[in-house]
């Protein structure tokens, strides 16, 4: 089992490689139920978080605040001196940056004061650094009040091993306002924070302001009522691939105090938050939930028997996957349809995953807990299709979906100077001459245009690929025409009515000799329905 020391290590290098880098029928609409859980017994929710102790933790506050070169960063509240002074709003010290490094065996220093220049004798609080390193956002509150934060920038001089130049305190900051908990995006275009400047819906609101080129600020915008509550929210955070923010609230279905939320950002706004589950989240304070790899992070609590105010802990997500599965079928005769197409898109349309049917006409995606998916499908001869679900199961599980299809209808048309019923492939087993099952539909839509056209006869052709002998492929592709009009004799029309021809190999639809790809041979494998009356 991984130690403590040893994870830590896992975790930093993680982030440090981090920074350097129908119709189906019409719009039909199906839920994977089960309902979530109430605000009273929140469960996993789709997480399963394991949680240790940092191995950095005093009998003061400490919460984590970020990585920089190869440093874990907090802020703690931890005395320094016997002449430290106390904060009278927390009765502990004012807050200070620290840092810890990490030696190659995974040992963990003693924490030493992060910057000289970014601490000061007022109460520092969270930062955060641009995907470079070489800009910092932080918070910094004055004695008179340790409770309001203003926001500041300062950058790396260059060459330097950690001189902060040019501090500069922010124009969106604002005379009673603080500002706190800032989050530079993955991508570096926009800082997160949470502020209670006029205009919040609750006490705490999160905000987000875009980073222009210079590193100022454009006005904030607040993230609405979607994700902030009448009650506090306040530390975000995003993932590393910017597709889910993070946060901690004491609205929404809290289990108590501030729990951790998620909420998938979506171009046209965020979706409502998910609780992020009783593995994670207690009656007390969860904050500040960083990803420091996909499913790894830190996270601060002031749950009981830590060692003091707020404690780090370490937290592992060990994903929750679900499948859903199924198989495609013709809608009427509920035939099972292979060499279907079936993509999985997500709800703003974007594709997470793609697979043709097998012989079995089945699919299996793998999916998350409570999102939203939609499953579209394309086959020659079937109309194209869209099934919209929402995964609402919180546990490793399947869901069985089966996909019913409806089929185009057949086409008269000139082809090549030969008037034809125009319609799919008619598909045999690799030198079989009977027809597969999935192609009686497509024979039945002949069968439909024939005793529409009482008077109308056809020659049915059967052509075959170049690969094999030719006389094979003459009695091969003789074989097939005649299975094809055994089925529609079968199925009602009058043997006088159709002929039957093979030829082989001799008239390729693409005549590609002996450079043909897996399309050309596919191609040239075809029947014809040529209209003769």
């Amino acid at each position: 089992m991984r130690t403590k020391l040893s994870f830590f290590i896992f975790l930093i290098s993680n982030i440090l490689l981090s920074q350097g880098t129908s119709n189906l029928i019409a719009s039909n609409n199906f839920s994977l139920n089960n309902s979530r859980s109430s605000s009273n017994s929140i469960d996993a929710n789709g997480f399963q978080f394991e949680l240790l102790d940092a191995g950095v933790n005093t009998k003061y506050s400490e919460i984590g605040s970020g990585f920089f070169r190869n440093k874990l960063i907090m802020v703690s509240s931890k005395k320094l001196g016997g002449l430290a002074k106390l904060d009278p709003n927390t009765n502990e010290a004012y807050k200070d940056l620290f840092c810890l490094d990490i030696d190659k065996n995974g040992s963990l220093s003693l924490p030493l004061l992060f910057s000289r220049i970014l601490n000061t004798n007022d109460s520092e609080d969270q930062l955060t650094f641009s995907p470079d390193q070489k800009t910092v956002y932080y918070t910094r509150s004055s004695k008179e009040n340790s409770m309001e934060y203003k926001l500041y920038k300062a950058v790396l001089e260059e060459g330097s091993h950690g001189n902060w130049i040019n501090e500069e305190l922010l124009n969106i900051n604002k005379a009673n306002v603080s500002i706190e908990n800032p989050f530079i995006s993955p991508k570096g275009d926009k800082l997160y924070f949470s502020s209670n400047m006029s205009g919040s819906i609750g006490g705490y609101d999160i905000y987000v302001s875009n980073i222009n080129a210079d590193g100022s600020l454009s006005a904030p915008e607040n993230l609405g009522n979607i994700v902030n509550t009448n009650s506090d929210e306040k530390y975000p955070s995003l993932s590393l691939d910017s597709k889910y923010l993070y946060f901690s609230s004491k609205g929404h279905n809290s289990i108590g105090g501030f729990d951790l939320f998620t909420s998938k950002i979506l171009s046209k706004g965020y979706k409502a938050p998910r609780n992020m589950g009783n593995t994670i989240n207690t009656k007390y304070d969860e904050v500040a939930y960083f990803l420091a790899a996909k499913n790894k992070g830190y996270v601060s609590s002031n749950r009981p028997n830590g060692k003091g105010g707020f404690d780090i802990y370490t937290a592992t997500n060990d994903e929750i996957i679900q499948t859903v599965k199924g198989k495609v079928l013709d809608l009427e005769t509920k035939i099972k349809l292979p060499n279907t197409l079936v993509i999985l898109k997500d709800e703003e349309g974007n594709e997470v995953s793609r697979q043709l049917t097998k012989e079995d006409a089945t699919y299996s995606f793998n999916v998350i807990p409570f999102e939203s998916y939609s499953i579209t499908t394309q086959k020659d001869g079937f109309k194209e299709g869209d099934f919209k679900f929402t995964t609402t199961r919180s546990y490793k599980t399947s869901y069985t979906r089966d996909l019913e299809l409806l089929t185009t209808e057949p086409v008269i048309a000139k082809v090549e100077d030969e008037l034809r019923i125009v319609l799919e492939n008619i598909y045999f087993d690799f030198n079989k001459w009977q027809v597969k099952e999935e192609s009686f539909i497509s024979l039945s839509k002949v069968v439909k245009v024939l005793k529409e056209h009482p008077e109308m006869k056809l020659v049915i052709n059967a052509h075959t690929d170049n690969k094999g002998r030719d006389s094979y492929n003459l009695n091969l592709s003789n074989k097939r025409a005649a299975s094809a009009v055994t089925y529609l004799i079968n199925n009602g029309i009058n043997k006088n009515r159709l002929q039957s021809k093979g030829y082989g190999e001799t008239k390729p639809k693409i005549d590609c000799k002996n450079n043909c790809t897996d399309e050309n041979l596919q191609a040239n494998r075809r029947v014809e329905f040529v209209i003769i009356e």
